[in-house]
């Protein structure tokens, strides 16, 4: 039987404002790795609403956090709170800088960018955002899963999934990895060839961004104030 003291950790950030798939999709894939326990961790224990409403219970607040070999950071509308928020960023370095693997999920590598972990990597995200890491010293990637040195990266919500799985194989080898996609039975068959603007009609494509374009022009200044105080140019 595996000891207590053998199990590994994977923390998964909480924050307002969440997108849930980001966080539970994940969850779901790295919370049947044998030997592991997931935790989720916020800044306080209150309960997080997350972007569409649903309420979700941290494990764990930042003082009685786990130590992790593995953390994860979701993204979503909340992003662009969280990188402004100094107790956030500085547990994210903190955790990330102190973990084997790190992996951040749609606009969560934005806050690993605001954390400044991301200098000179290559670094995915949504497609509506992943630009903006150039700000943070990054390399953007348009590929749904990326991967660089142990610094794991996927596109929007739905990625983080295969993300996850690709970080269970990683961890745990391609079989185990293999076993929890079918045990999840995660078989993707989506009705639409609309995932992705490359693909996508254009007129779908103009129409996703007019209808988040007031959300595209608070997370840039969101953004670039983060970018300015990581560079040290305003507190």
């Amino acid at each position: 039987m595996t000891q207590q003291s053998e199990i590994k950790v994977a923390g998964l950030l909480l924050f307002q404002n969440i997108t849930q798939l980001d966080l539970t999709g994940p969850l779901e894939v790295l919370g049947r790795l044998p030997g592991w326990r997931v935790e989720i961790v916020a800044p306080t224990l209150a309960p997080v609403r997350a972007h569409k409403g649903l309420v979700i219970q941290p494990d764990a607040d930042f003082g009685t956090a786990s130590p992790y070999e593995l953390f994860v950071v979701p993204g979503g509308p909340g992003t662009d709170n969280a990188i402004l928020d100094p107790k956030i960023v500085e547990f994210v370095r903190d955790r990330a800088n102190a973990a084997a693997y790190i992996f951040g999920i749609c606009t969560g590598s934005l806050l690993l960018g605001a954390a400044g972990l991301l200098r000179g990597r290559r670094s995915g995200g949504h497609w509506q955002s992943r630009d903006l890491l150039s700000l943070f010293g990054a390399i953007p990637s348009d590929d749904r899963m990326t991967i660089d040195s142990n610094i794991y990266t996927s596109g929007g919500v739905t990625a983080g999934i295969d993300m996850a799985l690709r970080v269970a194989a990683a961890v745990a080898g391609d079989e185990v990895a293999q076993q929890i996609q079918l045990q999840i039975e995660y078989d993707p068959e989506p009705p639409f060839k609309a995932g992705t603007p490359l693909v996508a009609p254009p007129e779908i494509v103009e129409r996703a961004l007019t209808a988040t374009a007031r959300r595209r022009a608070i997370r840039v200044a969101a953004v670039q104030k983060a970018a300015m105080r990581l560079d040290g140019l305003i507190d």
